[in-house]
């Protein structure tokens, strides 16, 4: 037996055949002819069954030879697996937002204007300035980055500084060009909308129906196209995304080869347009040069006209400044360039019917009055449900079931009545009122003093505030049940698993194990979380049951006040207020929560699922050097966490708040401490740092 020569040579892979490799490229460069012609042009060559041919002779291909595949192929506009979240992109260039014009009248393209002639010192004599006028998209704003002519990266606008990486699901949009012509530039990050059509957002809402009519679990109709399509962009899943079936247009750069280094030298923003169009990008056909105001509210007006027609949703028009140099001139302010404006459009409104006014219970227990109104198309959209917001909305637009009423929707603003029609109203009609109890678990519905919204007192007991219950009362800070989080709770909840708090203490692993994504281990970790929450303190149960006004802060007063729950509970408002931390609203509330039944029969039945704490006689309360104190903390502090410096603060009396005000008494400043201390220094309020409070602490207890 011979043996094997461990230094020899691997044998090398074949070399495709020239043939092969000559065959793909042609494929390659006809399929994305084609592609740009249909998705982009809107000008198909050959029939759809010519190019699945070609596309399915491209797929054997790179089966057949899988060295020869390349990201930039287009048979890789659905690749990649499903990914666990999505990676951050800082940008290079930030994506800044522009100024809105407020005026929607066509007097808003002449403020602009206006503004930009006094920017550059012209003189009534001047000649007109040159703008580039667009359309203002309704989507989510993207960013494209290309290295040597192939797209590396797609990344969300975020925040405008950091976005998120969501290249594979970009990659499934056809008319977005995965290899660019050999004349682009080495490194250029193209900026545009991704949005979804009309015509595409109404059969993916039938595709919805069919789907929910069928029975399947976690489906639903989408609101406007703009949700459906940033939905969309957001999916882990590419397959996905490429279901929805989204579009793209190109309005500018970010970061660009200069011409020094190879890249190209444009004058103007229209001649970059122009350009970003001859290497394969889709360009509104609306996009017009445009000779000074009077140019830019005739390209107003006529857009408004055509707007209902456009297959795409827009919410307005854009004006730049065509010149570049003009815009390195003007520069910026606010983060927000001189140089350029939005100009929406009046909210488009219709009439309509109030069939009947229901009221609907949020997750925080608000009552809001929703006005069911006969289906009308507005802003795009079918509109059957406006908010009435509160009852003194309701009684000063004075809406009344059978009214016409006049409905306005506008961009992804919930829609809304905004007059009724008095010459059409029903004789008789009666006034509406808010109901003083909840209509979904009875609970009194209390309105409090400086307050427009009536809210249910039910928390613990009410099924429109289950969710948001748990959620509160499974808090670290809280009870805390460590691995309950959003998503869990809402299938506890939507399975019918979960009814009220008392339920998680009598879940089972059976139960746990039969939800979706719930393994066993995650299931165990769960109930021994569970048991562990069982042994608690008195404070965190009374920060957990989520009284209204009730924070960490003041439970911990009533704690140390009362000593006892019972205590707390059968407190009367007198008593209530003799805590150091309760003002009258607080006490208010407090009491109110207990006077219904529903929310005690919880804490019993907490009680009687073995949620323990200790108790004891009041505490007595010594003098704390930090009493009637109010901090705030901002920026990372070199020792101390956030939570040790809020709980050492509280405990020497002081009080700590979230924003900085004329009442904060200190600021307590660390590492990269942000506006929370540009603030302090103009409202003159004292900024201390950790050496400072651990010196005020220095007489506080532990």
């Amino acid at each position: 037996m011979s043996t094997p020569d461990l230094f020899a040579s691997p044998t090398p892979a074949p070399v495709p055949p020239a043939s092969v490799i000559e065959r793909i490229a042609a494929l390659r460069a006809e399929l994305d002819l084609h592609a740009h012609r249909y998705y982009v042009l809107d000008e198909p060559s050959i029939p759809d069954a010519e190019y699945d041919r070609l596309f399915k002779e491209l797929q054997a291909l790179e089966a057949a030879y899988p060295e020869l595949l390349t990201p930039d192929s287009p048979t890789q506009r659905v690749g990649g697996k499903p990914l666990a979240q999505f990676a951050s992109v800082r940008h290079r260039i930030p994506m800044l937002s522009i100024r809105t014009e407020t005026d929607t009248e066509a007097t808003g393209a002449q403020n602009f204007d206006l503004r930009v002639r006094k920017e550059l010192a012209l003189s009534d004599s001047s000649p007109p300035v040159e703008y580039v006028a667009e359309l203002k998209f309704d989507g989510l704003a993207m960013s494209l980055r290309y290295e040597n002519g192939i797209l590396v990266q797609a990344a969300t606008r975020g925040d405008g500084e950091v976005g998120e990486d969501v290249t594979q699901n970009i990659r499934t949009i056809r008319q977005i060009p995965l290899r660019l012509p050999a004349d682009a530039p080495p490194v250029l990050e193209v900026r545009g909308e991704v949005y979804m059509r009309r015509d595409e957002f109404e059969a993916l809402n039938e595709r919805q129906r069919e789907k929910i009519a069928q029975g399947a679990k976690g489906e639903k109709t989408f609101v406007n196209p703009r949700n459906a399509a940033a939905g969309g962009v957001r999916q882990l899943d590419p397959a996905i995304a490429a279901q929805r079936r989204l579009s793209f247009f190109a309005y500018g750069v970010g970061e660009i080869t200069p011409p020094g280094e190879g890249g190209p030298a444009f004058d103007t923003h229209f001649e970059l347009l122009m350009t970003l169009k001859k290497w394969g990008f889709p360009v509104a056909a609306q996009t017009r040069l445009a000779q000074g105001a009077t140019e830019l509210i005739a390209f107003h007006q006529t857009i408004g006209q055509q707007r209902d027609q456009l297959p795409y949703d827009i919410d307005g028009v854009v004006y730049k400044v065509n010149s570049l140099a003009l815009q390195r001139r003007m520069g910026f302010v606010s983060r927000e360039p001189r140089w350029a404006v939005a100009h929406k459009y009046p909210a488009q409104e219709q009439l309509t019917t109030v069939q009947a006014i229901d009221i609907q219970v949020g997750r925080t227990g608000k009552l809001t009055p929703v006005a069911k109104l006969a289906p009308v198309f507005v802003g795009g959209v079918t509109v059957t449900n406006a908010t009435l917001h509160n009852e003194d909305e309701a009684r000063r637009k004075d809406v009344r079931v059978g009214d016409t009423v006049i409905v306005r929707r506008a961009g992804d603003v919930i829609p809304e009545v905004v007059s009724v029609r008095l010459d059409k109203r029903v004789p008789g009609a009666p006034q509406f009122s808010m109901p003083r109890q909840c209509p979904v678990c009875g609970s009194a519905a209390v309105r409090e003093e400086g307050e427009a919204d009536y809210r249910c007192t039910g928390g613990l007991f009410c099924a429109a505030q289950r969710k948001e219950a748990i959620l509160h009362y499974a808090h670290k800070r809280a009870v805390e049940v460590e691995g309950l989080g959003d998503k869990l709770v809402e299938q506890l909840v939507d399975t019918g698993v979960i009814r009220t708090l008392p339920d998680l203490y009598r879940l089972g692993f059976t139960a746990l194990a039969s939800l979706d994504r719930m393994a066993e281990k995650s299931a165990n970790n769960l109930i021994e979380a569970l048991e562990k929450s069982r042994h608690t303190t008195l404070p965190r149960f009374v920060f957990g049951l989520g009284i209204r006004h009730v924070g960490e802060a003041t439970a911990k007063a009533l704690a140390r006040h009362f000593g006892q729950l019972d205590a707390i509970m059968d407190a009367t408002e007198e008593q209530l207020l003799e805590v150091a931390d309760v003002g009258p609203i607080v006490a208010k509330s407090i009491r109110t929560f207990f006077d219904q039944p529903h929310n005690r029969e919880v804490v019993e039945q907490l009680r009687a699922c073995g949620v323990t704490w200790e108790e004891g006689a009041p505490a007595v309360v010594a003098p704390r050097p930090l009493s009637g104190k109010t901090f705030v903390i901002t920026g990372t502090l070199p020792g101390l966490s956030r939570d040790e410096a809020k709980d050492r603060i509280e405990a020497a009396g002081g009080k700590v708040a979230g924003s900085v005000s004329k009442k904060t008494d200190y600021v307590v400043a660390g590492a990269e401490a942000g506006s929370k201390l540009v603030k302090a220094e103009a409202l003159g309020v004292a900024v201390i740092d950790e050496a400072a409070l651990l010196a005020l602490l220095a007489a506080a207890p532990g």
